[in-house]
């Protein structure tokens, strides 16, 4: 992992991590990142759904062999109650089938017991790791997503300087023109400056620039309204 390894494990410490496969946000993740899901993940997703589902199908199983065990009784002592504590060969037989099948399952159910004790510890493990290897995926995008933003950031300022120099250049090339203008146009007169064709005429200019501005502010002020 790019960034420490342990600063993760740190952050993660006493929290309790969601099955991260079970939630669908943990999913969205690397649609918002843009990126593709590492071989890593999607093998650790499988692994994990693969420890869910036999989680779950060990407990209902359970519960099924709970139940058996509990009618196999009921019917061994029934027969036993019927039978006054003395029973014919038939019915020896099937308590005895019974009890033969109670300690199956018995057997069956200090297996599941017994897998369904080490599975919480290794779903945790591969849900730790993922979790693990998504934040430092996470972090990765947003660490070059920042670097982006701080490049854009310095690219709008530097821009915004050079339009202000502009505009003070703008202005500057504006107010020459205007007063080069006024002074022709006061010594020479309006017909010597028509005969040379100044066709840049500041007040011309400036009389647009105000009906410009005068007919966005009616169009705001329609929005508005």
């Amino acid at each position: 992992m790019a960034h420490s390894e342990n600063a993760f494990k740190e952050a993660l410490a006493g929290k309790e991590i969601p099955l991260l496969t079970l939630d669908n946000k943990w999913h969205q993740l690397f649609t918002q990142a843009q990126t593709e899901i590492p071989a890593e993940v999607q093998r650790g997703e499988v692994k994990l759904n693969e420890l869910i589902k036999r989680q779950g199908k060990l407990n209902t199983e359970s519960k099924d062999i709970r139940k058996v065990k509990k009618k196999l009784m009921t019917e061994i002592m029934e027969m036993a109650d019927l039978s006054g504590g003395n029973p014919d060969a038939a019915t020896e037989k099937k308590m005895e089938d019974n009890r033969r099948l109670i300690n199956e399952c018995n057997e069956r159910l200090e297996d599941y017991a017994r897998e369904l004790r080490l599975l919480p510890e290794e779903i945790a493990q591969i849900n730790h790791k993922l979790m693990l290897i998504t934040m430092d995926i996470c972090y990765q995008k947003i660490a070059e997503n920042t670097r982006e933003i701080d490049k854009i950031e310095e690219w709008v300022k530097d821009i915004r300087i050079e339009m202000k120099k502009k505009l003070i250049r703008k202005a500057e090339n504006e107010q020459e023109v205007f007063s080069l203008y006024s002074y022709m146009h006061d010594i020479f007169g309006a017909e010597v400056i028509e005969i040379f064709d100044l066709k840049y005429n500041p007040e011309e200019r400036r009389r647009a620039q105000i009906e410009r501005a005068q007919r966005k502010r009616a169009a705001a002020g329609k929005k508005e309204g």
